[in-house]
C-alpha cells in the first residue's frame, strides 16, 4: 500500500487552521500516518516489518540516555505551520512538559526527529521533511534511508539555520554511527535489517 493524498479544493492559500480541520477530519483506517505535506493532507499505510524493527532497534539504544523528564512518542504530530507541515515522525523525543493532550507540539519543542523511509514516501523524508524540521528548528533530524539508491544510508542533519540543516553525519547500515549531546550514544546500525 502506498501513501495517498486527500483531495480538496485549495483556496488560494488555505489556512493553518483549516489545513489542521482537514487533517483532523481525514478517516483514515487505524494506524495509519495522516500528515500535512506542503500543505497536501497524506495519507500512509502502518509501518510494518522491517521498517518496525528499526524503530524497535533504536528506541533500545536510546531508552537509557535520555533524561527522565523526555519521552519517545511514535504517534505524536510535529506541527511547522509556516510550512503548511504538520508530520508524525517515527520517532520523536521530546520533553514531558510540551507534551499535553493536542495531537502535535511545535516543532521546535522537538528534541530529535526520526524518520525511517518507506518505498511509497521516501522523497517526503528525504527533501520536504528535512526542510520542513529545519525550518521549524529541530536540532536533530535523523533520516534512516533503507531504500536509498546506492544502498542503506544513515544521516543525522542538525545545526539548523535559515530552514536548512548541516549534515553532521552519514554513513551506510554497518557503519557505528554516534548520535551528540544532549544522547551521547553509539548506534550499531549493523542491528538494522535491509529490504
Amino acid at each position: 500500500m502506498s501513501a495517498l493524498t486527500v483531495q480538496h479544493e485549495p483556496r488560494g492559500g488555505d489556512s493553518w487552521e483549516e489545513l489542521v480541520r482537514l487533517w483532523h477530519e481525514t478517516d483514515a483506517p487505524e494506524g495509519c500516518k495522516v500528515e500535512i505535506i506542503e500543505g497536501i493532507v497524506t495519507v500512509a499505510p502502518p509501518p510494518v516489518g522491517k521498517h518496525s524493527l528499526i524503530a524497535a532497534k533504536l528506541l533500545r539504544c536510546l531508552i537509557a540516555v535520555i533524561p527522565e523528564e523526555w519521552d519517545f512518542h511514535q504517534t505524536l504530530g510535529v506541527a511547522i505551520p509556516s510550512r503548511s507541515g504538520l508530520y508524525i515522525p517515527d520517532l520523536l523525543v521530546a520533553p514531558d512538559d510540551v507534551v499535553e493532550s493536542a495531537p502535535f507540539i511545535p516543532a521546535a519543542a522537538a528534541e530529535l526527529v526520526v524518520e525511517i523511509t518507506s518505498p511509497s514516501n521516501a522523497s517526503h523524508d528525504r527533501i520536504a521533511k528535512a526542510a520542513g524540521y529545519a525550518h521549524g528548528g529541530v536540532p536533530l533530524y535523523l533520516l534512516i534511508d533503507a531504500f536509498a539508491p546506492g544502498g542503506p544510508t544513515i544521516t543525522l542533519y542538525g545545526e539548523p539555520a535559515n530552514g536548512v540543516y548541516r549534515v553532521l553525519q552519514a554513513g551506510k547500515f554497518g557503519d557505528t554511527f554516534r548520535l551528540p549531546a544532549p544522547f551521547d550514544v553509539e548506534l550499531d546500525t549493523s542491528v538494522f535489517p535491509t529490504p
